[in-house]
């Protein structure tokens, strides 16, 4: 029995298998920080932000996440390359690997939950090896009143040991690390890997398989906010597109930047008490609110310090995926509790290096469950080996690694919830104009936030049919007319001044889609299939 640092409560990890571990018990992010740094796990920058490295991994590494496959999951998990089974009985030998490995060190653990609706919160206890690990912990989840620690009884258990090495042989793994999901035990396993990313993600993968099965709630990878009418947007986008840029505004109530889920009771609520946003060319005069939020208690990672001990955000030599991880108060304009009301305008985010989809467009039902079960963005050059021109990206709504069910069951809940609820869908490309990567330029975020506030005054609401052009291949409708916007930029089309080279990419990546759909056309309605591009060419 161990007393808490910081609260009155007691605890042991006894019942995890730890023994004779030195259990630092909720400690505040203060005292982390100072653990981290006095260790040499972390540096402070020249405003106190703890900045570390999470080593070997960068980023998530898909191949190796896997799910136990039991009685739970069995005959509900879509399996394959995404949901990778793993046998119940590797699993439980693992585990106690891993549970001998942090007996007797000293562990970090604090318990939290996540869902910000009271009738959907999932208790959690998080174990981690490293204190930087536990304060991003901290940043990224719920964190319970004094309180509720009293009386906290964790449902769930996220253990986290990145020095812990697998034996793929042996273990079950395909290389030494290794994310892992057993929904009768109610772990995360955890190991070989410092990226932080890998814990929230497996909580929201986790929530992706409970909520639509047991509680009959549509899990989302989207942020959202809110305005002073108390009408709530959503955000959907992959890495890259600007869902934490756009969602964050001066004018509107962040409710949350990546995970949410949408209840039968037409609320949105938000999983994380947190904000995990890239920091790849980060500026305060592009992103002020997302600049300021780094301070500290915030966790920069992966990025390189100038010799004045400031970020050189802009400096990728050891990746172009730098993160920050900041508590949501960090945030001066949020909603409290971080819960809104259905959705009257949802947009679908895609980075198009292809240069050919509209900078905005409004999408009928079936084209919007079409674009959700799609989750399209692009590559582009210089990103990953081997890319030498754009190269359509495409992730099952919009969060494919996170999805245990078949891309359908949620597309098809999205779906009776827009139309329930009488939601716009509009497809937002934050990518290129005036040609592909290479020869056209990056949509300006100037623009594109013009067009998000136009769609959220009702000013692209109110216009007639005749106030759009229909595109002639993918057949979404573009508006002619956006106040903020050289109308001339609306059309992806004149924006080129090359009428055949154009068409000739906008049928390349429709072939690329209608390609991509393929693997879904069994389980997908008449209606879904529908919402695709309908014209052939090239």
């Amino acid at each position: 029995m161990v007393k808490s640092d910081q609260s009155t409560k007691t605890i042991s990890l006894d019942r995890y298998g730890i023994k004779n571990a030195n259990v630092r018990y909720q400690l505040s992010p203060k005292q982390l920080q100072a653990i981290a740094v006095e260790k040499g796990q972390g540096k402070e920058t020249a405003n106190g932000t703890l900045a570390v490295n999470t080593g070997e991994f960068t980023g998530r590494s898909p191949k190796d996440r896997f799910i136990v496959k039991d009685d739970i999951t069995k005959d509900r998990v879509w399996w394959g390359d995404i949901n990778i089974p793993f046998d119940s009985d590797k699993f439980k030998k693992l585990y106690n690997k891993v549970v001998n490995y942090l007996s007797e060190k000293e562990v970090f653990v604090r318990d939290s939950y996540a869902c910000a609706d009271d009738n959907y919160k999932l208790k959690i206890r998080v174990i981690n090896e490293y204190p930087w690990s536990n304060m991003f912990a901290y940043n990224m989840f719920l964190r319970p009143t004094e309180e509720e620690l009293e009386s906290f009884n964790p449902e769930w258990t996220i253990v986290n040991a990145p020095g812990f090495m697998a034996n793929a042989e042996v273990d079950g793994t395909r290389q030494h690390n290794f994310a892992i999901l057993d929904f009768t035990r109610k772990i995360a396993l955890i190991g070989g890997t410092g990226y932080t990313g890998e814990i929230k993600k497996g909580i929201f993968s986790a929530l992706n398989f409970i909520l639509p099965v047991f509680k009959n709630t549509l899990p989302m990878h989207c942020s959202a906010n809110v305005g002073k009418e108390e009408d709530t947007a959503i955000f959907f986008g992959l890495s890259g597109t600007g869902k934490t840029t756009l969602s964050t505004d001066p004018d509107r109530s962040l409710i949350g930047d990546d995970e949410h889920g949408w209840t039968s009771e037409n609320s949105v609520f938000n999983f994380e008490g947190g904000c995990y946003a890239k920091v790849i060319n980060l500026s305060e005069e592009e992103e002020p609110e997302i600049f300021g939020a780094i301070k500290p208690g915030a966790i920069l990672e992966n990025v390189v310090f100038k010799a004045d001990g400031n970020v050189d955000f802009a400096d990728t030599s050891i990746t172009q995926n730098t993160r920050v991880s900041y508590p949501i108060y960090h945030i001066d304009n949020i909603k409290k509790p971080s819960i809104g009301h259905n959705p009257k305008n949802i947009f679908f985010l895609t980075a198009d290096a292809f240069g050919v989809l509209p900078p905005i467009s409004k999408l009928t039902p079936s084209q919007a469950a079409y674009h959700f079960i799609s989750g399209y963005t692009a590559k582009v050059a210089g990103t990953e080996a081997g890319v030498k021109e754009p190269q359509p990206s495409f992730s099952a709504c919009f969060g494919a690694p996170f999805m245990p069910l078949h891309p359908t069951k949620y597309a098809e809940m999205l779906s009776q919830k827009m139309k329930d609820a009488n939601v716009n869908v509009w497809l937002v490309n934050t990518g290129w104009s005036g040609g592909p990567y290479g020869v056209g330029s990056r949509m300006k975020l100037k623009y594109t936030r013009a067009m998000i506030t136009a769609v959220l005054n009702g000013d692209l609401g109110l216009y007639n049919y005749d106030d759009y052009h229909i595109h002639s291949v993918f057949g979404v409708a573009q508006p002619r007319e956006c106040p903020g916007v050289p109308s001339g930029l609306l059309s992806p089309r004149q924006t080129w001044n090359d009428d055949e080279a154009y068409y000739k990419m906008a049928f390349k990546l429709s072939n690329a889609f209608r390609e991509n759909f393929k693997q879904f056309e069994d389980y997908a309605s008449e209606e879904i299939r529908r919402g695709g591009p309908q014209r052939y060419g090239y």
